[in-house]
């Protein structure tokens, strides 16, 4: 009897035990099944990333048209575009004769930089160069303007006299600046513009509607410094002039990094809103302000709506927020947030930090992107350090670089298409067959740093262009034009340079 119990009992154990692992493996497949879906689902929503980004080379070609439609719009009349092609009174660059100390003063934002440049000349170009950033106490930043350039001025004569013997003025000659002035200026010539209105956490109402360049002379007077504001500029075009020290052929110039812009040598015959006296070089360098070029041709996503809706400036400044580092990182950031919704990319629940706007950077976002890791060891480094999200499947890290590779080269493209614009407005047709050595001088961290975003953008410029034409063209890597270009324009608008020529 006891051994028939044992038996039944037995039984019934291995059949629970066989029922029990049959709903473990039911479950497991059905996890699996769900997974599979999951999984499915976030690699369609990749698929429709790409084709809502797509950028053939036939709309790159209509946007490369719109732009230098646009750019013609806006030399006829102000307000004619949504480019404001500004006038920049720049109508002499560097050629890399210039000689002497020139100084340069860069102001744009809670902190500014002077920097002082030795010039020797074709032979020797920048001999020396040095500079001091100097932090501006909040209490200033929402004070006078009294308030602000007299402390700059201060810091600048605190700057000067710490020159050594290997920085050489000549003599009798009068110390001559560079002035970079990053925000919205209203310039009536070389050495003279009205702010138009504070940004950047500035507040300086007495400010606003004065010439910056005249209160900062003011400011250096009461110093007891002699030193003249020789140009007033922003930081594309001492790109420009940047370039141009070093490589005659260089003729626009453009900002790839938090934000964009571009400038370039336009010829003054073509600029129908110039009213003034055609300058004697002929020449006149534009900036463009092309951050707020729209056009019906843009590839613009659900992802860019929403950022766009939720800026500062809806509405403003759409290419800049395709194609600029300040915001590739949160377009991957929000493209994830609804994998992460919908396919549950990063687990049952969605990481809280991901629904933090910005917290992914451009730098971050370039990170991943060049990850070649077997593994993509560094994108699970990137995700656990930035978002919070650990242990990431495979299938997910490599869907995340995914994402940031579409993002960025739909960057690096739509920029292409800006530079074939700018190009074929100043004469290089590629149907023309008439081409001339070209140089474009490109500044900015996505283009130094981001290796993918640089080859993308070279490679696409030259497809637009053609195999001919693009033989004569050549991107280059300029730096500084914030600080050395600024220097370099005050030296070929030097007062004793326009004195030797008359």
């Amino acid at each position: 009897m006891e051994k028939t119990m044992v038996k039944a009992t037995v039984a019934v154990v291995a059949t629970t035990a066989v029922v029990v692992s049959g709903v473990i493996l039911y479950q497991k497949l059905n996890r699996k099944k769900e997974g599979n879906a999951k999984l499915g689902r976030a690699e369609e929503m990749v698929e429709e990333l790409e084709r809502t980004c797509a950028s053939p080379l036939e709309r790159l070609r209509q946007l490369s048209d719109a732009m230098e439609v646009e750019m013609h719009a806006g030399l006829a009349s102000e307000g004619g575009s949504r480019l404001k092609m500004l006038l920049s009174y720049v109508d002499s660059l560097p050629t890399g004769d210039e000689e002497g100390l020139f100084y340069a003063l860069d102001l744009g934002g809670t902190n500014f930089r002077v920097l002082r440049v030795q010039l020797g000349g074709r032979e020797k170009h920048i001999v020396k160069q040095e500079s001091k950033e100097v932090s501006i106490p909040p209490h200033i930043m929402i004070g006078s303007s009294g308030e602000l350039f007299g402390f700059i001025a201060s810091e600048l004569a605190k700057f000067v006299a710490t020159e050594g013997e290997e920085f050489q003025v000549f003599d009798g000659r009068q110390r001559e600046l560079g002035f970079t002035f990053s925000f919205p200026v209203r310039q009536s010539s070389i050495a003279s513009g009205t702010l138009i209105k504070w940004t950047k956490g500035f507040s300086i109402e007495d400010a606003v509607g004065a010439d910056v360049v005249a209160e900062l002379t003011a400011a250096m007077d009461k110093q007891g410094l002699d030193m003249r504001v020789a140009a007033l500029i922003n930081d594309t075009v001492g790109t420009l002039a940047g370039g141009r020290y070093y490589d005659q052929d260089v003729t626009a110039a453009v900002i790839l990094g938090t934000g964009t812009n571009a400038a370039y040598v336009e010829k003054a015959n073509n600029i129908p809103k110039w009213h003034g006296l055609l300058p004697k070089s002929g020449e006149m360098v534009i900036n463009m302000e092309w951050g707020n070029f729209k056009s019906s041709n843009l590839p613009i996503t659900v992802f860019d709506r929403a950022l766009d809706e939720e800026s500062l400036n809806p509405g403003e400044q759409i290419y800049e927020k395709l194609i600029s580092g300040m915001y590739l990182g949160d377009i991957v950031r929000r493209v994830l947030l609804k994998m992460a919704e919908e396919a549950e990319l990063f687990g049952d629940t969605v990481p809280p930090k991901l629904r933090v706007p910005f917290i992914l950077r451009s730098h971050d976002i370039s990170s991943m992107h060049h990850d070649i890791s077997p593994d993509f060891k560094v994108v699970a480094t990137k995700l656990k350090e930035n978002l919070g999200v650990i242990n990431t499947s495979f299938e997910t890290r490599k869907m995340v670089v995914q994402v940031c590779d579409i993002i960025t080269r739909r960057a690096a493209q739509l920029a292409a298409a800006g530079i074939a614009g700018v190009l074929k407005k100043i004469g290089m047709d590629p149907s023309s067959g008439n081409h001339q050595r070209r140089v474009i001088a490109i500044d900015g961290g996505l283009f130094e740093h981001n290796r993918v975003f640089k080859n993308c953008l070279e490679r696409t410029l030259s497809q637009l262009l053609g195999e001919e034409a693009s033989r004569f063209v050549e991107v280059t890597l300029a730096n500084d034009g914030s600080g050395v270009g600024a220097a370099l324009i005050a030296a070929s608008h030097s007062q004793y340079s326009r004195l030797r020529e008359l």
